[in-house]
């Protein structure tokens, strides 16, 4: 009995762990396709939440608003993250780099809310001054940037880290310039880890409703903030319905990533192979 709990207590263990992540999100899915709006009890398949779906302009043009948000969000966090992350693993000593480090990594343990709330005040001081910016699109868009830089600079960094240099100063010796070393040969290494800190970034921002709580305006209101307010107001079958969809996206997203991957490994493996023969 002893071995046997020994030998199976880690499965065991794991399968609780998944059953508690991903159970809710069964029901959650099941009871989209519910006929009725009851939440305790199925009471026959039906896709008529998802033909209210639809019909919800309020939903449809929240979905579409944050798409753009976490697209433009995830390019700009992207770029940031591999200059950012550049920068601290290529020059190890300059003036203010402790400082710089910081205020890059400070997002990563300062709650949202006092992101949102400061950058609130940032951007209401600059509107009084300048007039502009309005809270809307471009203010959300700012302040995810902010969050998805600093997660993603941590997934560049350690690819950086992890690379090899010797391959830059063997293009640095046979007289490759800094700028086509970084464009020729680090950026394609480290490509993988720039496409991740874009999928992290589209995530948080796709996600988030706490900093676009505080930077929206009238009007403008991404996903997560239209499905919080709905959630207040009782039970709606419609968010199932949306949230269902949501994952069946980020789902199929994560897969083909996944699958893109690992074939991009197994093959330059093969080319390393094949080079080390020849």
């Amino acid at each position: 009995m002893k071995q046997l709990l020994e030998k199976h207590f880690g499965k065991a263990w794991l399968a609780l762990v998944f059953a508690f992540l991903y159970l809710p999100l069964l029901f959650m899915i099941v009871f989209s396709f519910n006929s009725t709006r009851q939440d305790a009890r199925f009471t026959g398949f039906s896709l008529r939440w998802y033909e209210a779906l639809m019909q919800d302009s309020k939903i449809v043009d929240a979905f579409f608003l944050s798409l753009k948000v976490a697209a433009v969000t995830g390019a700009l966090s992207a770029v940031l993250a591999t200059f950012a992350a550049f920068v601290l693993v290529r020059y190890r000593r300059f003036f203010g780099r402790t400082i710089f480090s910081g205020m890059v990594n400070a997002p990563l343990v300062m709650p949202e809310v006092i992101i949102g709330l400061s950058l609130l005040l940032l951007f209401v001081g600059a509107q009084n001054l300048f007039g502009w910016p309005q809270r809307g699109l471009i203010t959300i868009i700012a302040g995810h940037t902010l969050l998805g830089m600093a997660y993603g600079m941590v997934v560049i960094q350690s690819r950086l880290m992890e690379m090899d240099r010797s391959i830059e100063e063997a293009a640095m010796d046979l007289g490759a310039r800094p700028h086509q070393v970084f464009f020729l040969i680090t950026l394609p290494n480290i490509f993988q880890a720039i496409l991740a800190a874009f999928l992290l970034a589209f995530t948080l921002s796709f996600d988030d409703v706490v900093i676009a709580e505080f930077l929206s305006g009238p009007g403008v209101n991404t996903l997560p903030q239209v499905i919080f307010g709905y959630a207040r107001r009782g039970i709606n079958p419609t968010v199932y319905a949306a949230a269902t969809l949501l994952i069946v996206t980020v789902t199929i997203v994560i897969v083909g990533y996944a699958v893109w991957v690992a074939r991009s490994t197994r093959r330059r493996e093969r080319e390393v192979a094949a080079a080390l023969r020849s």
